[in-house]
């Protein structure tokens, strides 16, 4: 085949693959839906989006449907948000449910709520249908030393004003649990506690525990309500143990402190009777002394002997006669 003949089959390729990448770059099945739907979107806006890395049917696919719901939104409005990283759709539904509910939400709101990271339209959800959150057991003591054990329900309302920068459910859980714990101290005993259980809702309801949260609190119920241990007593069953041990630690430093002294006394009786060997060791010496000195004649010396005879025999009567009492 000559150049000739090839030239209006190269022609016809080169139209087919333009036409190609022209429809595949231009969304025009989405401008038509658009227009369709009496969304006007010039096909340079669509070329634009691409442009900017917008995927176009993320922003005029809910842009129809915000149109048909009567949401009074823009093109730019949404093609921000989703460059900001934003659910577009998750947000559009949302302004419809608060349409139908007759919650007054603006679209700068909405799209605020979305990028703090909170589900907007289970928020609105939440505004019309409240959610109960269920506390676990929290365990307060009353004045008479029982733990008393209560679970609660708690009602509450998505406040749309205090969803960006309000507190989550952990923190209201919390706030009811302290609530809790401070109204079963203050009763004076548990009985009243089971008798007046709807006490415990009124005065933590009472509170305002839902300021600077993004919930409203519409009611508190007490779910469950238990008996748990005597704590009064098993404190004062440890005071008493430690007051035991003490008193048992005293006794002993003073029984330490009397056997130290018992062995004192021992040595020193020891050391007395030492002194009296040492002294007797000296009377034969004093006596010789006196007898060649002329100070002791020879009966002085027989009368002490005799008398140190009588004493001996004396002793020994003594212990045979202690010996046989014992016996």
């Amino acid at each position: 085949m000559s150049l000739q003949e090839l030239l209006p089959i190269i022609l016809v390729g080169l139209i087919i693959i333009v036409v190609a990448v022209l429809f595949t770059f231009i969304p025009v099945m989405l401008w038509i839906s658009a227009l369709a739907a009496g969304v006007h979107v010039s096909i340079f806006t669509l070329v634009g989006m691409r442009l900017r890395r917008v995927v176009p049917s993320r922003v005029i696919n809910p842009l129809i449907k915000a149109h048909k719901a009567g949401i009074d939104v823009n093109t730019n409005q949404l093609e921000s948000h989703y460059l900001a990283g934003g659910n577009v759709d998750r947000v559009v539904n949302a302004l419809i449910a608060a349409q139908r509910a007759n919650i007054e939400l603006s679209f700068e709101r909405c799209a605020a709520i979305d990028l703090a990271g909170r589900d907007v339209l289970d928020a609105v959800q939440m505004s019309v249908n409240p959610k109960v959150i269920e506390t676990p057991f929290i365990a307060g003591i009353a004045m008479d030393g029982i733990e008393v054990k209560a679970k609660a329900r708690i009602t509450v309302r998505a406040n749309i004003d205090r969803l960006v920068g309000g507190a989550g459910e952990e923190t209201v859980i919390a706030r009811v649990g302290e609530g809790i714990v401070s109204t079963i101290g203050s009763s004076n005993s548990h009985s009243q506690v089971l008798e007046n259980p709807d006490k415990i809702s009124h005065n933590v309801l009472s509170k305002g525990l839902d300021a600077g949260t993004a919930f409203e609190i519409l009611s508190i119920d007490i779910a469950d309500i238990d008996i748990g241990k005597n704590i009064g007593a098993l404190l004062q069953m440890d005071q008493a143990e430690a007051d035991k041990n003490i008193a048992q630690a005293k006794a002993e430093e003073r029984r330490a402190m009397a056997v130290a002294q018992e062995q004192e006394m021992v040595a020193k009786v020891q050391e007395m009777q030492a002194k009296v060997v040492e002294a007797e060791a000296d009377v034969p010496l004093a006596l010789a002394e006196a007898l060649r000195s002329g100070n002791l004649g020879v009966m002085d010396y027989m009368n002490y002997k005799n008398i140190n005879a009588d004493t001996d025999m004396r002793d020994s009567i003594g212990k045979v006669s202690k010996d046989k009492e014992e016996e």
